[in-house]
């Protein structure tokens, strides 16, 4: 009896503490912050509705709060911002935000390394400005005319090996982009082992298997959770990391400024081993193909899926290549366009940014660093510090007001009645500044956008030079979007599709 009357009264002393922890962990809305939903479970608050459908969730949520209103998510409490008008607003309290704190720490989780912030004492190095000097300017000259380069060192000779060129060859699209695109990006950025060449491409194809699977658990690791969790995901981490160590790399010729500056600055990752400079290397990686491998995909399906878009684009291609004096040949000399070249091309650039809107769902995070008023549109809101700003573009690239039937493809949206770039889109008969952001914002601004843009489009314009093309099924329906890479930026496909192609008669 007496163990019972004890037991009971555990039990009473644990169920009143978990009442009081759940009662302190429910924040209260105070005078001037905005609208709050703590959600109905502890820690995770309203994660699992809006993991679920994110953009049906932050409508609800702005049909019952306005265009501002916090949100509990697994732990963390996240402003929406979903007025337009009041992007600009957000980006101009720079000074109260730091975007880089978060992207450190998700780097040093996700690719196991030690924290590359400055102020952590490991290195010195400004990252960003490095992506800013070796992504940009004369250093983008230079990766843009290595990816030409590799693109057609990897299509032609697979190509040109055929016993029968005119057979179609059946391929999933998907795997096919994501092989070209892998193979031809990682020699663009760690150059070519010249003393092995005839072992380079399965050494790649097997990096890429074990990028997809590191990459499949990108999410999770983001999430929070550990790699170890995920055993054959963090073999497939560590196997990338030790192709990426100094005493590999040093054999390889035509590394790319990108790398090579982090390699051999001595003020660079001073403290890493070299282990853990290979994992920056790793990041490196993942930064450069997670999104533009299922990109290039999107961009290839609809340029495909709609027979406008394929000879709108083809003769795009066909006149630049003319205006160059060029010809497309397997044999001969390499089809090679300047940066100008491949930035006169409106068409293809409108059908790039239709495709990334129709697939991107990058969520735009920055957090408080300490307690400030925001200024918005509608009003002036409290934040405390810690507390996080958040964009999220899909609501602006889905508006039916900004983009009449949003869900359909149109490879011309981005074009004028002219036929050049289209720039006023309007909301509420306003024009907008910012209606189409894949690539992030403000500071935040990918600094590969540039180049992530020239890769697809050298890509399409090689497809569409060397190649016919047709879908297996051409009734085939628009593949689900991996809702799991939510705020990651381009969402891969949930199945591939099927699609063949042979070699154009000149």
């Amino acid at each position: 009896m007496l163990t019972i009357s004890i037991s009971l009264i555990w039990g009473i002393v644990v169920a009143v503490c978990c009442c009081l922890w759940l009662i302190s962990g429910i924040r209260r809305r105070r005078l001037g912050e905005p609208p709050l939903d703590n959600g109905l479970i502890p820690y995770v608050g309203c994660a699992l509705q809006f993991g679920a459908n994110p953009l049906e969730f932050l409508r609800t949520k702005k049909r019952k709060y306005g265009h501002i209103f916090t949100c509990k998510l697994m732990g963390k409490y996240v402003h929406f911002i979903t007025n337009p008008f009041s992007y600009n607003t957000v980006l101009r309290h720079g000074k109260y935000f730091d975007w880089k704190k978060i992207n450190y720490a998700t780097s040093a989780k996700a690719f196991g390394h030690r924290s590359i912030d400055p102020s952590d004492g490991n290195t010195t190095e400004n990252v960003h400005e490095t992506f800013i000097k070796t992504l940009q300017g004369d250093a983008l000259n230079s990766l843009t005319e290595a990816m030409m380069e590799n693109l057609q060192y990897v299509m032609r000779p697979s190509v040109l090996s055929k016993t029968n060129p005119d057979s179609w060859v059946t391929e999933g699209m998907c795997s096919f982009c994501y092989r070209v695109m892998f193979e031809a990006g990682y020699l663009t950025l760690f150059g070519k082992d010249l003393t092995r060449q005839e072992v380079q491409r399965t050494f790649i194809l097997n990096s890429l298997n074990n990028f997809k699977q590191f990459d499949k658990i990108f999410p999770a690791l983001v999430a929070g959770l550990p790699i170890h969790v995920f055993k054959n995901a963090h073999n497939a981490r560590e196997k990338l990391a030790e192709t990426l160590r100094h005493e590999n790399l040093q054999k390889r010729d035509n590394i790319s400024e990108l790398i090579t500056t982090r390699m051999f600055l001595n003020d660079t990752l001073s403290t890493f081993d070299d282990m853990e400079k290979a994992k920056t290397h790793l990041a490196l990686l993942w930064a450069a193909q997670a999104n533009t491998l299922p990109a290039t995909f999107w961009c290839l399906f609809h340029t495909i899926r709609s027979p406008e878009a394929m000879k709108a684009a083809t003769e795009e291609v066909r006149k630049t290549l003319e205006n160059s004096g060029q010809k497309i040949s397997f044999e001969g000399k390499p089809i090679s366009l300047s940066q100008m070249q491949l930035n006169d091309m409106p068409v293809l650039d409108s059908l790039i940014k239709e495709a990334l809107r129709l697939s991107s769902a990058s969520l735009n995070i920055r957090a408080a660093k300490e307690d400030f008023t925001l200024h918005l549109e509608e009003g002036s809101y409290s934040i405390r510090k810690d507390d996080i700003i958040a964009l999220y573009p899909q609501l602006l690239h889905f508006d039916p007001e900004i983009y009449p039937d949003p869900l359909v493809f149109k490879y011309d949206r981005y074009l004028d009645e002219n036929g050049k770039p289209k720039t006023n889109f309007y909301y509420n008969g306003i024009k907008l500044k910012y209606y189409y952001m894949p690539f992030g914002s403000g500071l935040s601004l990918c600094p590969g956008r540039l180049f992530a843009v020239h890769e697809i489009k050298q890509f399409l314009i090689l497809m569409l030079s060397y190649f016919e093309m047709k879908l297996v099924d051409s009734q085939v329906k628009y593949p689900p979007l991996d809702q799991s890479r939510l705020g990651l930026g381009i969402l891969p496909p949930t199945n591939d599709v099927d699609f063949k192609y042979k070699l154009k008669h000149p």
